[in-house]
């Protein structure tokens, strides 16, 4: 997405000036047209600071900002408050500055008579086309404030979801960086003060307590080049990410880890069954909603397959069909997909598949812990197996020699 600075005039004659976000110019001029504005001129708007710093540095909405966001809209439309009125309200009730600002701005597009789908729009980092298109067919059907409510649910799975595997992750997390921070620490200062015995004694040392010295010179003459290299690292990193080729490599990479993979599969397909199932509901058609539920999957490798599939179904092939030719889309969900188009309940089978797949996450996050306990435990075993066999065999072997 890109940043497009217009200069329009309204329907009374008046100049206007401001930005919108967008993937091209025309997808920019249709947004800001959309707003019963003459476009005098548009143009992209360059970037003040160089696109890694920027994104780095990017503002976020939570995914618990935005349950709580649909939650409150919808409860505040079933009591038949006016939608400005009940976009101030939220806007003034978050504590997320960055996003009362954008609900402050869709709030001031509806005051203006614009649909709240076309407000929203304006602001796609925030509400994908998912959302965009889920409240656009509430608002053609009147169901808006149903419709709310399933956006609600969706976020809501997905948090919770969220929030297992991050709670899961926690404590090997804590313990492999204590492990690291203690490990330069003991590299940095105390093996040299422990090695100074040995490397004076001038006996010939073992290859390991060698490679550990060395190692520990490294580590206390280049701690400050050490550092350097991390920050930076973490900094390209992050870059790299945003690139298409960097972030193809890091979700292909997240499918194929051990124990972890299996999660993460797990998670994009949870997440493409209710988007899916959410839209149908909605009334939006089946080839759209496909390629709607690529924006929401948030992996490169999910967003191919779909992608594929589109096509497919919009040559005239069945969707299992077109679903089943992946690896990464397990045969069982593509049988029960298959099952719901013959029997015209495909809605209903996948928010099956996804309470399914909801339940082998829950049961595979419960017993992480369990699972990666052992493995934490080799780690911490091996290092100090290493600092032992490395400095305490030698100082004792050199002691029992006198």
């Amino acid at each position: 997405m890109s940043i497009y600075h217009f200069k329009a005039r309204d329907s009374k004659g008046q100049y206007v000036e401001g930005v919108v976000e967008a993937i091209s110019t025309e997808a920019a001029a249709e947004i800001v047209s959309g707003k019963k504005l003459a476009i005098l001129e548009i143009s992209l708007q360059p970037l003040r600071s160089p696109i890694f710093l920027a994104d780095f540095f990017a503002k976020k909405v939570s995914t618990k900002d935005l349950v709580v966001f649909f939650r409150q809209l919808s409860v505040m439309l079933e009591a038949n408050l006016p939608l400005v009125r009940a976009l101030r309200i939220l806007s003034r009730q978050t504590k997320n500055k960055f996003f009362q600002k954008i609900i402050d701005g869709a709030a001031d597009e509806v005051d203006g008579g614009s649909l709240l789908s076309a407000a929203l729009e304006i602001y796609p980092r925030v509400f994908t086309k998912f959302y965009v298109n889920i409240i656009r067919s509430g608002e053609t059907s009147g169901r808006l404030s149903e419709v709310m409510i399933y956006l609600a649910n969706q976020k809501e799975k997905d948090y919770d979801v969220e929030s297992k595997v991050k709670g899961a992750m926690i404590y090997p997390a804590f313990i492999l960086g204590a492990l690291a921070v203690v490990g330069f620490i003991v590299l940095t200062f105390v093996i040299p003060s422990m090695t100074a015995m040995l490397v004076e004694s001038g006996v010939t040392l073992p290859l390991l307590t060698r490679l550990l010295i060395g190692l520990s010179n490294i580590f206390k003459n280049y701690w400050w080049l050490i550092i350097s290299l991390v920050l930076a690292f973490i900094v390209f990193w992050n870059y790299w990410l945003k690139t298409e080729i960097g972030r193809k490599f890091f979700d292909e990479a997240k499918l194929r880890l051990p124990i972890f993979g299996k999660v993460f599969q797990n998670i994009y397909i949870v997440r493409i069954c209710l988007s899916f199932a959410t839209l149908i509901k909605g009334g939006v058609p089946i080839a759209v909603s496909l390629g709607v539920v690529k924006d929401v999957v948030d992996n490169v490798i999910y967003e191919q397959i779909l992608v594929t599939a589109t096509k497919s179904v919009g040559e005239g092939n069945q969707i299992a069909a077109s679903l089943a030719t992946s690896h990464y889309i397990p045969t069982v969900v593509t049988q029960m997909i298959a099952v719901g188009e013959e029997s015209g309940k495909l809605e209903e089978i996948l928010e099956k598949v996804a309470d399914f797949y909801s339940r082998e996450i829950d049961n595979t996050v419960s017993n992480l812990s369990s699972l990666l306990e052992p493995i934490i435990m080799i780690i911490l075993g091996l290092a100090v197996g290493v600092f032992v066999a490395a400095v305490i065999l030698p100082m004792w072997q050199l002691s029992s020699s006198f």
